[in-house]
């Protein structure tokens, strides 16, 4: 029993698979922004040296919470609370706050700049995750049960509206009802809420032209192709020219200045112009084994906490590539959230490493358990050999 307790269980199937992204995604930040890294600050290597540092800084928070026990969180879900609204009411703030775009996310620290609402969206699954857990026994009341962690998640939303994030915060908004979905809500409770939410989208992004004409742009996009169509005819283009087998590592045209944001949020446009078909497939198999080995961890957990947890961290990275590669590919509205592990930007990386690096300690904890458990049944079944007779001894 002592044994199965010392040793140090990882779960490697879940690390091959981040390790896999986590250097594929840096030789394509590389390949994707060294002409802009020399153009703009005379150094090829420029955004690639502060994404490798990203990648430091997030291995170290993978391993921190690999080994920090998850059921802790349970402790700190007010300060998670206060740290999500305040990082969200800093981004109001002017002088503290950063705008790129016409969108004022971030936070500006030194040389770096920080988005809070990356890290809002591992607060809100941990918060969501932990208060469903609790609501077990009624979880099917919606007024006691479902609906008051919305409410949260509601003023969470409002907050990142502010920004604006639509993307975000349709993304934290999902998740939560993704957890609410995983821990026995009501099928026509959460149908209910759809319609409402949905209703409520529809009439925020038709209270303004430019952010209709943003969501339905995709549509048409070559007939706005100098207007809100312009990125994404550029991402079309580089798909075309990479076809099967792509035109070979760093040989794209399109990011030499045509596609907009072409190492951050259209990064998968430029795998597919220099890998083709063959690169999007490695990065959706990776990606893919990497979310359905969170699905069988979360399944696996016996623990409601834990479980839902895990189920809200691997829903969270399906929604990212999902919305990501529905953008580059024009089947979804452009809505500026990043590739996991792809896309630049030292927020994102940082959460999604933190993020495995908690699925992992849940999985660490789940096979513990499951050995403690088999080791105590053999110790049941084994038998006394103060009672077995002395002639069977001999």
């Amino acid at each position: 029993m002592e044994d199965n307790k010392r040793k140090l269980y990882i779960d490697w199937y879940l690390i091959i698979g981040i390790i896999l992204m986590t250097s594929f995604g840096l030789l394509m930040v590389y390949s994707a922004s060294f002409v802009q890294g020399y153009q703009t600050y005379n150094e090829a290597t420029f955004f690639f040296d502060r994404h490798l540092l990203w990648i430091f800084i997030g291995m170290s928070a993978f391993i921190f919470f690999m080994f920090f026990p998850y059921r802790h969180f349970k402790r700190f879900i007010p300060l998670i609370l206060l740290f999500c609204f305040t990082a969200l009411i800093l981004v109001m703030i002017p002088g503290i706050n950063h705008t790129v775009n016409g969108a004022t996310r971030w936070i500006a620290i030194g040389g770096f700049t920080i988005q809070p609402s990356e890290f809002v969206k591992l607060g809100m699954i941990i918060y969501v995750a932990y208060i469903y857990s609790r609501k077990q026994a009624y979880i099917h009341n919606f007024k006691s049960g479902l609906f008051p962690p919305l409410i949260i998640v509601g003023i969470i939303f409002l907050l990142i509206m502010t920004q604006p994030d639509l993307g975000t915060g349709t993304a934290i908004v999902l998740v939560a009802g993704f957890i609410a979905y995983f821990s026995g809500a009501r099928y026509w409770h959460l149908l209910s809420l759809s319609v409402f939410a949905g209703a409520g989208l529809y009439y925020y992004a038709n209270s303004e032209e430019y952010r209709m004409n943003r969501i339905t742009g995709f549509w048409n996009a070559f007939e706005l192709e100098q207007t809100e169509g312009f990125q994404l005819v550029q991402s079309y283009i580089a798909i075309a020219h990479g076809g099967i087998t792509g035109a070979g590592f760093g040989q794209s045209v399109q990011k030499l200045f045509y596609l907009p944001e072409a190492h951050t949020d259209f990064i998968l446009a430029i795998v597919s112009e220099e890998l083709g078909l063959l690169g999007i497939l490695f990065v959706l198999g990776c990606m893919g084994f990497i979310i359905c080995r969170g699905f069988i961890i979360g399944a696996r957990c016996k623990d409601t906490f834990g479980s839902l947890l895990a189920f809200g961290i691997v829903t969270q990275l399906s929604i990212q590539i999902i919305f990501n590669g529905g953008a580059v590919s024009g089947f979804l509205p452009i809505t500026g959230i990043p590739f996991p592990f792809l896309s630049y930007g030292g927020s994102s990386l940082l959460i999604t490493l933190a993020s495995l690096g908690i699925l992992a300690n849940i999985s660490r904890k789940t096979e513990r358990d499951r050995q403690a458990h088999r080791s105590d049944q053999k110790e049941a079944h084994a038998p006394d050999e103060s009672k077995i007779p002395l002639s069977r001894h001999v």
